[in-house]
């Protein structure tokens, strides 16, 4: 009786199941608290809400009054003309892919307006508006200006001498704010993919014309009663897409690292338990990394260290959660607190004394846990605010940036006298190496004077590494927590497939501890391991924010230019996930992957299930006009088994399947293969 009395109570309560939500003890341990405090956090949500279950499929269109038009699949399936239709006529696959290309457009117009919000401090930069920010790697800078049609050299009376850099800096910067609205022409990056998948767009007719505009032509195109073609409209959504993988994030990482600093590898932790209870914490959260470079600065400055000492605590504890925490990582060591998922989690330590947020995959009700405890909850962008009345607005201007980092910082010092007497902070954290990026691969695998990729396609052509897998992308309250993204990465390790991270699978790499060196010797096939062992890096490289899958084609054009692996992205063995996705920049970044050869797989569902004749167009025929395509594989371990099939598709077609004894390859070797 008492055992029905308790499922009846916990049943009426309608809260998660902290095992069955995560595979993470310190969240675990958390929700619990969250539960004993009633406190509600997006795992109880997502118990209490259910998913609609049309929408899920994609077959429902809201973008006229005279809907929602819902288009449900017919229990027994489809048998012969398919006559579903809306008030307008409309079909299932012309509002499935209305549908996806909205959301395409919204994933491109996050990373974009992150990349344009960058452009210009980076112009008030070249303008000397603003002293708070410099150039800190200007050789990044000399390397970026030609692909946006910048000189760095001058001929002075016939004698060719290199230009000021004040002057490169200034046209770099217009030219680069010019992407998002010129009139003519188009993004000038494309032309730093493979010259074969640069045709292949030239074909296809996909090539963007400027940023704003692809994605402004995606809310004309699926206005009631405009693009009624599928095809045709994916194909704006294919522009849309590479504007945002070729054009607003590539511009985005190129810009952060010039002026911040390029990442390179480097030692930190991750998880809540890198919180301190005798520090004052500020957590970071977001995605545009322009303020917390100057809160980094603020709060390791000896004024603040100080103030904070006169406060009682013995220092300053930065973490953050997301992309912002994935940038100041990946440049100064600053630890993750937690992914998407354990944002409310941080607050409920109750030994947050700040929590500062700029745009992007912010809950609002971060603002109602903020109210159990004493956190100063804390919006500075113009166009991320929040309606609740305990939230503090200071709005960033990067001309006076390091006056309002120390502003932030000063107030979570003050409000650590203000801590409640309950604190809990999980013991779990892991060590992790992070900061890889298209130069330091290119510097660990090559070295000091080989400098380039030749030694990667070597361990891939003699098998050492079976290919490349890149795995990104949030988490999903609808998944238990972490649980797809680690299963699928140690899947492909184990089977020798070495692994490219952004985003929050970055993060629940690194709590899993798969970002050492070490793990090769406990997870990895034999070949991966004895590279990884060798070189000393971990068989998980973390690239970055997710801005930074830009790193990861650039990394794969490096690989294509070192040859022996074909002459496209679509010939080497690599192969894209998202096994725990949930924002609409994920289809964006989904889509330019695909448009960019690559075969792209993901966990949870596409909106897509409910338009079959669209699904296949998407997962069969996008193939021959790209050389990429999606899929869709729920089950983590088939979801990574899927992706070896095709990576060992890619080694038979290009005839290095069979396992073969590592040779050094001298120049005519290379070009044998090459020409092959």
């Amino acid at each position: 009786m008492a055992e029905v009395k308790k499922a009846k109570a916990e049943k009426e309560a309608k809260v998660a199941d902290p095992v069955a939500a995560s595979i993470d003890p310190a969240t675990q341990q958390m929700l619990r608290r969250a539960q004993e405090l009633g406190i509600d956090t997006v795992w109880d949500r997502a118990v209490t809400m259910k998913q609609c279950n049309i929408g899920l499929q994609g077959i429902c269109c809201k973008n006229c009054a005279m809907g929602p038009c819902r288009l449900p699949l017919p229990k027994g399936g489809i048998e012969g003309e398919d006559t579903r239709k809306g008030l307008c006529g409309a079909t299932p696959n012309t509002i499935a892919a209305r549908n996806f290309i909205r959301m395409i457009a919204g994933g491109a117009a996050a990373h974009s307006d992150h990349g344009r919000s960058v452009a210009e401090v980076f112009l008030s930069v070249a303008r000397k508006e603003t002293e708070d920010y410099k150039i800190k790697d200007p050789q990044k800078l000399m390397a970026m200006a030609p692909h946006l049609g910048v000189e760095t050299t001058v001929e002075v009376d016939g004698e060719t001498k290199d230009r000021d850099l004040d002057e490169i800096a200034l046209e770099v910067a217009e030219k680069a704010m010019a992407e998002w609205g010129k009139p003519d022409g188009e993004l000038e990056y494309l032309k730093r993919a493979p010259k074969p998948l640069y045709e292949k767009w030239v074909k296809a007719g996909v090539r963007p014309r400027n940023i704003d505009r692809e994605i402004v032509e995606i809310m004309h195109r699926t206005h009631m009663g405009v693009d009624q073609d599928y095809k045709n409209l994916i194909k704006q959504g294919t522009r849309a897409a590479l504007a945002d993988g070729w054009g607003g994030s590539m511009l985005a990482t190129d810009l952060q690292d010039v002026m911040f600093g390029t990442p390179y590898p480097l030692q930190s932790e991750a998880n809540l338990g890198i919180m301190k209870e005798d520090h004052v914490n500020i957590i970071v959260h977001g995605h545009e990394p322009v303020l917390s470079e100057m809160i980094v600065a603020a709060a390791a400055s000896k004024e603040m260290i100080d103030y904070a000492k006169t406060k009682g605590a013995k220092g300053i504890q930065l973490g953050g959660i997301c992309c912002t925490a994935n940038e100041i990582l990946q440049r100064h060591g600053v630890p993750p607190a937690g992914t998407f998922l354990q944002q409310e989690l941080a607050i409920i330590t109750g030994a947050c004394d700040a929590m500062v947020v700029d745009v992007q995959c912010v809950f609002q009700n971060l603002a109602n846990v903020a109210k159990c405890f004493h956190t100063k909850l804390i919006t500075t962008h113009p166009i991320a605010r929040m309606e609740q009345n305990n939230v503090e607005h200071i709005e960033f201007d990067e001309h006076h940036a390091m006056d309002d980092a120390k502003r932030i910082v000063k107030m979570a010092i003050d409000n650590f006298t203000n801590r409640g007497a309950e604190v809990m902070i999980p013991r779990q954290k892991a060590t992790q190496i992070a900061g890889f990026g298209v130069e330091s691969i290119q510097y660990h695998l090559g070295g000091t004077f080989r400098g380039n990729y030749f030694t990667l396609n070597d361990n891939i052509i003699n098998g050492r590494i079976r290919g490349i897998g890149g795995v990104v992308g949030c988490n999903n309250a609808r998944t238990r927590h972490n649980e797809a993204h680690i299963a699928v990465v140690k899947e492909l390790i184990k089977n020798d497939v070495i692994v490219l991270t952004t985003g929050c699978n970055g993060i629940a790499c690194a709590m899993e501890g798969l970002l050492t060196p070490e793990t090769a010797g406990v997870y990895c096939g034999p070949g991966l391991a004895e590279v990884c062992e060798t070189v000393g890096i971990p068989p998980v490289l973390h690239m970055g924010s997710c801005v930074d899958n830009s790193r990861i084609l650039l990394a794969a054009t490096e690989v294509v230019n070192a040859g022996g692996l074909g002459k496209d992205i679509s010939d080497l063995p690599a192969a894209g996930s998202a096994p725990e996705w949930m924002s609409e920049k994920a289809i964006s970044i989904g889509q330019y992957f695909v448009a960019s050869g690559v075969y792209t797989v993901f966990g949870v569902g596409l909106p897509v299930q409910g338009a079959p004749v669209f699904q296949d167009y998407l997962f069969n025929e996008l193939e021959n006009v790209y050389g990429g395509k999606w899929d869709l594989v729920v089950d983590p371990i088939e979801h990574a088994q899927a992706m070896i099939a095709h990576i060992d598709k890619k080694r038979k077609a290009l005839g290095i399947d069979k396992a073969r004894e590592r040779v050094l390859m001298d120049m005519a070797d290379r070009m044998k293969l090459e020409s092959a």
